[in-house]
Formats: C-alpha cells, structure tokens, sequence
C-alpha cells in the first residue's frame, strides 16, 4: 500500500508519455501512486466532491496538472477550487497571475525585475496610449493580457496603428488595452527553466528571417544557448516573485539599454520533445528529478501537518495508475 496518492494531468504530444511515464515511475520507487489522465474537462462536481475518471480529487494528496494546449475554462474553474482544498503543482495564485501579462509585468516591476515599460488602460482612452507610445519613440507591442504562443501580440510602429487596432479590439469587445515599449534587440531569446527555486536549464528561440517573434508556434526555432549568472539570477527572481513552484523564464538582452529584460514568465514551459533532446537540450531528467522531489516534499509536509485543508470524507480515492491500466 503505497504511503500517498497524487493525480497528474499531463499533455501527452510531443514527449509528454515519455515524461509522464518517467514521473509515474519515479514516484512509485519514492512509495508514492500516481493516478494519471485526471482531466478536469472530464470532471462533475456535487455533494462536496470533485470527481474525476471515478477518484474523489479531494481525497488525494497532490494535483500535478501540466497540459496547456488542452486547457479550458471549466478545467480552470474547478483547479481554482480544488487548489484550496489539497496541493496543486503549480498552485493556482501564482498560475492565475502569470496567465495574465499585465498583472505579471506589474508585480515585477514593483519588484525592481527590469520588464518592459508598460501602459495599460481602459479601452476607450487611447491618448494615454499614444502618449506613452510617444514618450517611448512611437514603437510598441500590443499583446493580449491572456493567451500563448505569441497569439494576438501585433507591433505597433508609431502612433497611429493604434487607430488602426481599436475597430479590432471593439470588435473583440475589450475593456482594456494593454501595450509595452518595444525592445531593441537580435530577436532570439532565453528561455531558463526553474524548479522549486533551481535552476534547471537554459536553451534559446530565434525568430524566423523578416519576423521578430521567437514562440515557436509563430514560427521560431529553437536554439542552443548556454545561460550566464546574470539571467539565471534574474529568472529565478521573476519566478521566486510569481510564486511559481515550477516557471519558464523568457529572458531577452536590450541593445539600447544594455541589460537582459523579463518579457514573460510561463507557468507550464515544456519539456524538450524528442527531437529538441536531440539536438541538445538535455536536461528532461533533471527537471524530472526536481519535480518528483517537490511532490515528494510537498506530501510529506502535508502528513506532517495533518489535514491543513478541508478534505472530503468520502471512501479512498479508486482509479488506475499508468502500470496498473
């Protein structure tokens, strides 16, 4: 009978079986279950409990969900009710607030982390926009305050394309627009890993020729990158601010200005696919290695503690782990 029970959702393209396999794995060898394929889409909630694929979510010990390509609104709804109940990986604070750009550039800013400067502001007010754009030369980057993978972000070349931009966003109906400075530099980028407060890996992304963003379902590739101390630092700083258990920083250099900035920090970074690894990114095991410590850690304190969140008392959690299936 293993000593504690968690649940993982997983995305399974691009790896993400191999890696979810590795992780079942190793927490078996640490006297931990794991139960996989708890989707929350598939979830229904009554009489006190959340119940997934026939497991009571309250009754586990952990949540360890990582799938951002499938996630949907409903799955997020019953993560933010279940993260005050039991453990989740990430917790949900620190993975609402970097789901929204805004409010994470803000929190590092005041945290004297060097992001670009900003203006956000209701949508009907685009002078103070223009001003800002002003002040900032006349180029900026619009982004969206939620969303990935480079989608919505336009750049703004003077002034005048915010005019061009607002009949889109009425369009959208958004109630705030939200640009940054854009930032003179060589259009890669730095991506830094983070694991429980380590440094994990670092490996880089280069926009496609004639663009400029790096994402690469916009196109970019990725690239070999080994990371200094100075945005190792600042990476670990930016995901120490979030809260984030596990972060990916992206970190690029302004030429104008001469130091590395903070453009995001992301609460579910990949892992390398199969053929990134090949190429050279080779620090998956590591990342395993540090995520099945956290889980490991973060059930033990729970024991330790008792029962410091409400908890259904329903039977014991059923389902089948991956080598159970």
């Amino acid at each position: 009978m293993s000593k504690h029970t968690v649940g993982i959702w997983m995305y399974q393209n691009g790896g993400g079986d191999t890696i979810q396999r590795k992780l079942v794995e190793q927490l078996r060898e640490r006297d931990i279950k794991a139960i996989t394929g708890l989707d929350l889409g598939h979830a229904m909630a009554h009489n006190g409990s959340v119940v997934c694929n026939g497991v009571i979510m309250e009754d586990l010990d952990l949540f360890y969900t990582y799938n951002a390509g499938q996630q949907s609104e409903y799955q997020v709804y019953l993560y933010e009710m279940l993260d005050r109940l039991i453990p989740i990986i990430n917790n949900y604070q620190a993975f609402a607030l970097t789901e929204d750009k805004f409010k994470t550039t803000h929190l590092l800013q005041r945290a004297g982390i060097y992001t670009p400067e900003y203006c956000l502001c209701h949508h009907n007010n685009l002078e103070q926009l223009r001003a800002s754009m002003a002040k900032w030369g006349g180029r900026a980057v619009y982004k969206p305050t939620n969303g990935w993978g480079g989608t919505g972000i336009v750049r703004l070349e003077n002034e005048n394309s915010l005019s061009m931009l607002q009949p889109f966003m009425n369009q959208m109906a958004a109630q705030h627009f939200f640009i940054e400075r854009y930032i003179n530099n060589d259009h890669t980028d730095y991506r830094i890993d983070i694991v429980d407060g380590e440094f994990i890996g670092c490996y880089g992304r280069k926009a496609p020729k004639h663009d400029w963003k790096t994402n690469i379902s916009s196109g970019g590739s990725v690239i070999l990158r080994e990371a200094n101390d100075e945005v190792v630092a600042l990476a670990l700083k930016a995901a120490a601010v979030t809260g984030l258990e596990i972060a990916g920083v992206d970190i690029i250099y302004d030429r104008e200005r001469e130091e590395y900035v903070v453009l995001e920090v992301n609460g579910i970074p990949a892992f390398a696919t199969p053929d990134q690894e090949a190429f050279g990114i080779d620090f998956n095991d590591k990342k395993i290695n540090k995520i099945v410590e956290l889980i490991e850690r973060k059930v033990t304190v729970k024991q330790l503690l008792g029962t410091t969140k409400t908890q259904s008392h329903k039977p014991a959690v059923t389902g089948q782990t991956e080598h159970e299936k």
